[in-house]
């Protein structure tokens, strides 16, 4: 990918890269500047999920017993469909 900068914006981000000295060229710069911004939003996209799932009412603890009803569950729900199923 390629994009180009006006010659001023150019000059002032070359010149910010070789104040910074931390980075080899202009484009390694934009690179990490990308990278930052791309973490920035997984880090809200978490924040969120941790928000629903805090709002999302009182823990549930997930035991042997927890499992057991989930199955016990689907087993029912996939009786009900072969039924279904059967009838049609």
């Amino acid at each position: 990918m390629n994009f180009s900068l006006p010659p001023a914006l150019r000059k002032q981000l070359d010149q910010k890269v070789q104040r910074l000295g931390a980075y080899s060229s202009t484009s390694e710069y934009l690179r990490e500047l990308v990278r930052r911004d791309l973490q920035r939003d997984a880090i809200a996209q978490v924040d969120a999920l941790l928000s629903e799932g805090e709002a999302s009412g009182p823990p549930e603890p997930i035991d042997e017993h927890w499992w057991k009803e989930r199955y016990a569950d689907l087993a029912k729900h996939r009786r009900e469909r072969a039924k279904k199923s059967k009838r049609a």
